[in-house]
């Protein structure tokens, strides 16, 4: 597998605003700030975790990085080849006919949350699978068969699937399906959207072991959205934490999660549940609600839910600082959190 060292993907400056237009003549009168200044790198060969509250931006930042969304502002930097002399390219600046042009839509590419509504339910499997390919390669007849056939048995299923709709399989089949598609033109990173939400626990682990063993094998790279602490503990190398719209933590998976150095970050992972009957854990809950993201909070944007805000983080946006190797956080009182949250919960 690739070194973990190196960045396929530079995320400078990031936004996507959707225009809130009323009267008439539908002006814009404001916007929602969905995403309102992304700063990430993501590493070749490695799975970054990105996890927060539902409306925080997750999503969103995958389909702007691939550009299913178009951003607003900031720079999308994309190293198309590890050390083989092609000069980064800014996906941002690009239009979509000069993407496809230069071969890179079909290095970026997505597994939503549902495929029972991202798998069209009029098509046979072998042409779902196949449409890609078609699309992007202009492949066809006994080589495409072939290679529909080599992507499904990937994935874990068989030529007996090939001539099935989309209504025919259970959940996990159909996901299955959907990753097949996905890398199809072997893309070179994969934005996966709550992969497995949708699904049974026990399935959810399979897809999860079939994910991890399609990155060694092919040598992905993975944007992984998700809500739940406990799948991306299992699965990513770094976690990224957002609050709207904003990164406010970023560490190594095991890092982050032994020692949080943000509120919000600390807030999340008391939710997780504990497996033994007679432990506890103090649960943090957090007072108010999401502020809305058309008029965010000025300053620091947790600091009207925080339960250690101070009178600077009303006035100060915190910058984003490294307290450990690796570990990057936005909080005037990063140095101090986990002290505070021993004393007051426990």
């Amino acid at each position: 597998m690739t070194a973990l060292n190196q960045n396929l993907l530079e995320l400078r400056g990031l936004k996507k605003h959707y225009p809130i237009r009323a009267g008439v003549l539908r002006q814009a009168v404001g916007a929602v700030r969905a995403l309102d200044g992304i700063d990430l790198n993501i590493r070749r060969g490695e799975c970054l975790g990105l996890v927060g509250e539902s409306g925080c931006g997750k999503t969103t930042t995958g389909k702007a990085v691939i550009r299913l969304h178009e951003p607003t502002a900031g720079q999308i930097r994309y190293h198309p080849s590890n050390g083989g002399g092609r000069q980064v390219v800014d996906l941002a600046a690009l239009s979509r006919r000069a993407l496809k042009r230069q071969g890179l839509r079909a290095k970026l590419q997505m597994v939503f949350q549902d495929p029972t509504t991202s798998l069209n339910p009029r098509m046979l499997v072998k042409n779902i699978v196949a449409e890609p390919l078609r699309e992007q390669r202009r492949w066809g007849g006994r080589e495409l068969e072939d290679r529909v056939l080599d992507l499904l048995k990937l994935v874990g299923l068989t030529r007996d699937h090939l001539l099935r709709y989309p209504h025919e399989f259970s959940g996990g089949q159909r996901q299955r399906i959907a990753v097949a598609r996905a890398i199809a033109t072997q893309p070179a990173f994969l934005v996966l959207d709550e992969p497995t939400s949708a699904l049974d626990v026990s399935v959810q682990a399979q897809i999860l072991n079939l994910l991890q063993d399609l990155r060694q094998r092919l040598g992905l790279t993975y944007l992984f959205v998700t809500h739940h602490l406990l799948v991306v503990k299992y699965i990513s190398n770094r976690l990224a934490v957002m609050y709207l719209g904003q990164i406010v933590e970023l560490a190594p998976t095991p890092r982050l999660f032994e020692h949080p150095a943000h509120p919000y970050t600390h807030a999340l992972l008391s939710g997780i549940p504990v497996p033994e009957v007679k432990a506890t854990r103090a649960r943090i809950v957090l007072s108010g609600d999401v502020p809305d993201p058309a008029a965010p909070p000025a300053a620091c944007r947790f600091h009207t839910r925080c339960p250690f805000v101070l009178p600077i983080c009303r006035e100060v946006m915190p910058a984003m600082e490294e307290v450990a190797l690796g570990h990057w956080a936005a909080c005037h009182r990063r140095d101090e959190v986990a002290r505070l949250v021993e004393a007051k919960f426990g």
